[in-house]
């Protein structure tokens, strides 16, 4: 272990989500101490990419709830740093609502991220590091291949056990952790035309996500899918072998 890092638990998280929305996983690898390391993973059937992003660090972080001592938490999404360490505190005094007066996406997970980092107090502080994803980092990379694993509903062996048996090298964190500059909005994202379901035989259309997610979340065989076009939702209903008429909205 290196020195400096002795008295620091280090943790790497990281989420993944096919579709977003769609079958997502996360994942964290936490490094305690006591020189031991414990790879974390989970999935959920119909859910999106920050959902998985907060998952990694709500889960990472409930499990050193006990362990005293400063954290380095690793992370590649700018979402998770930004909004746990800048944009939560304006959401909590507009009631949780945005700028532009919309509901904050993801509210219960942040209100849970919020109270774990609350706990630690500034005593046992929390760094957060944004390390960018994909490029060599070795803390992320087995991140992304844990949860991109439990998003496909792969079997993948988590490790758990002493530092010195670990062969990946979790404290090669880069020195350059300055999370990138937002970049200015020049155009809202298309809004889908429609979002399709298919559960136990019967297809539904839904105007949002949310009504989609309530239908499908936690059932086995359903399908799912965002149409942006009447044109793609019929491409999505052929591909599916399913009459358009039998389509209920």
């Amino acid at each position: 272990m290196a020195s400096h890092f002795k008295d620091t638990i280090v943790i790497f998280c990281d989420g993944a989500c096919s579709g977003n929305p769609g079958p997502g996983g996360w994942a964290a690898i936490v490094a305690t101490q006591d020189g031991n390391v414990r790879e974390l993973g989970g999935k959920e059937a119909a859910t999106t990419n920050n959902r998985m992003e907060l998952m990694a660090s709500i889960e990472a972080l409930s499990l050193i709830r006990s362990h005293g001592g400063k954290v380095i938490l690793c992370t590649d999404s700018v979402y998770v740093i930004r909004g746990i360490t800048q944009w939560i505190f304006g959401w909590r005094k507009k009631g949780w609502r945005t700028a532009d007066g919309k509901d904050v996406a993801n509210q219960d997970l942040w209100e849970e991220l919020a109270s774990l980092v609350a706990k630690r107090g500034k005593i046992d502080s929390i760094d957060w590091k944004y390390v960018r994803g994909h490029v060599g980092i070795a803390g992320n990379e087995r991140c992304d291949e844990i949860a991109v694993s439990f998003s496909k509903g792969q079997d993948i062996r988590l490790y758990r056990g002493p530092l010195l048996q670990y062969g990946i090298p979790i404290y090669d964190i880069p020195e350059d952790t300055e999370i990138p500059e937002m970049k200015e909005r020049t155009a809202s994202k298309p809004k889908a035309h429609s979002y399709l379901s298919v559960l136990n035989g019967v297809p539904m259309r839904h105007q949002t996500w949310a009504e989609c997610e309530r239908r499908v979340k936690g059932q086995s065989g359903a399908k799912f899918k965002k149409a942006m076009s009447s044109e793609e939702e019929e491409a999505i209903l052929r591909d599916w072998r399913i009459d358009p008429k039998k389509l209920k909205s």
